[in-house]
């Protein structure tokens, strides 16, 4: 197997999770780093986990003649960029394997548009990196109940929330960099894998065609005075003057194209979790049959107490967004292959190795972006989105909600 020189866009926290995953594969070395800030400590990073000794360059352009596979794990407000950048280091030379892009691929279609345009200037595989469709627990449910569905039918009805505290930087609380609040952050994890697990088994992820997209946002609990000076002071955000959605709930109705049969699926987030730590509520139901997961069941336990809990450095070590560091915590032993981190980078290295997309490639992570300004569009509107009407669809391609736009206070 080929070892693939990967160049790694961004420092901050995905990276950093992403780095834990690579360190359970075998075939990727991680040669170079660039972000907004020099990312000394995500080298060490790299470094520890036996990776390679990267080198941090100035810039995208510069990297990109250096690696085989280029990684976006930076801010959304800076795709467009570094797809630019990218597009003009293969302009002038560079040879790229493949291009991972961290979900979402934009903040509006829009940009989205732009994204696709410089991907296919620059010729090179793609991944979109949703990292909950591969999650290992899904994958295993849709193995095991395989031939049940063969026999009663696909499923029908999916339903998948996640939900933690809140995001760890400020840029993530900013609606105008973002591109929105909750429902941008984490709605497209869950749009995602509602619209899979209702696929029928050998199909591919876009089979089954969106018709209608319904939802209702809201802004529950960094509303409150106390908490909104808590974000202030903490981020620096001022949700009085600029606010986005903590919360957002929804349904997008499918059909599929061959049997003309309706299918479901409900997505709920929240920003206001403050139980363990970040949760992941997924089901399925079919007609005799069923699914559920959920993250924070774990065979591993842990107590501390009262008088124990000042020896704790960090609550994070055990679960991600964990909100306490005592009594009875949930741990996770390897969170990055719980999520489905190592699998999905598994699944690109595979298909660049092969000059091929992954299993979700940038069409669909564009496709994702439809289905996330429809949701929003429907918010602000309260009203169904008809993804079957042509004006409907010329109308998404330009939109940008205006909580994306910073005027959240119209809607929230």
């Amino acid at each position: 197997m080929q070892t693939l020189r990967y160049g790694i866009i961004g420092g901050g926290f995905i990276a950093e999770f992403q780095i834990r995953a690579l360190a359970q594969m075998r075939g990727i070395e991680v040669v170079g780093l660039t972000s907004r800030t020099a990312p000394t400590a995500l080298a060490d990073t790299v470094r520890e986990a036996g990776l390679g000794d990267p080198v941090i360059y100035d810039s995208v352009e510069d990297m990109a003649h250096h690696v085989d596979v280029l990684a976006i794990f930076a801010p959304n407000f800076a795709r467009v960029d570094h797809m630019t950048q990218i597009a003009i280091a293969v302009r002038d030379g560079a040879h790229i394997k493949g291009i991972i892009c961290e979900k979402p691929l934009a903040r509006n279609l829009i940009e989205a548009r732009e994204v696709i345009a410089l991907a296919r200037e620059i010729g090179a595989p793609t991944a979109y990196f949703e990292n909950q469709i591969h999650m290992k627990m899904l994958q295993n449910a849709l193995a095991q109940l395989s031939t049940v569905a063969d026999q009663m039918g696909p499923l029908t009805l999916a339903r998948s929330s996640e939900e933690h505290a809140g995001p760890h930087n400020a840029w993530f609380w900013d609606p105008t960099r973002q591109g929105g609040g909750v429902l941008s952050d984490m709605g497209c994890h869950c749009l995602a894998v509602g619209w899979y697990l209702l696929t029928p088994k050998s199909k591919s992820p876009r089979f089954l065609e969106p018709i209608s997209v319904t939802a209702d946002v809201a802004l529950l609990k960094w509303g409150q005075p106390k908490w909104q000076a808590e974000l202030l002071e903490k981020q620096g955000v001022d949700y009085s003057k600029n606010p986005a959605e903590d919360f957002a709930t929804g349904m997008v109705t499918y059909r599929n194209p061959e049997t003309n049969q309706k299918v479901k699926a409900q997505f709920t987030v929240s920003w206001m979790y403050d139980k363990q730590g970040l949760r992941l509520l997924i089901d399925g139901l079919g007609p005799g049959y069923a699914l559920e997961a959920n993250s924070l069941r774990s065979p591993l336990e842990i107590f501390i107490g009262d008088t124990a809990a000042s020896s704790v450095a960090d609550a994070e070590l055990g679960l991600e967004k964990a909100t306490a560091s005592q009594g009875l915590l949930a741990i996770q032993p390897n969170e990055p292959d719980l999520y489905g981190y190592t699998d999905e980078n598994l699944d690109a290295r595979d298909a660049f190795n092969a000059g091929s997309d992954g299993l979700l490639n940038f069409d669909y992570g564009y496709e994702i972006v439809r289905l996330t300004m429809a949701a929003y569009m429907s918010a602000e509107r309260r009203s169904v989105v008809d993804l079957t009407d042509p004006a409907t669809l010329k109308e998404l391609d330009g939109y940008v909600p205006l909580i994306q736009r910073g005027r959240g206070f119209e809607v929230l």
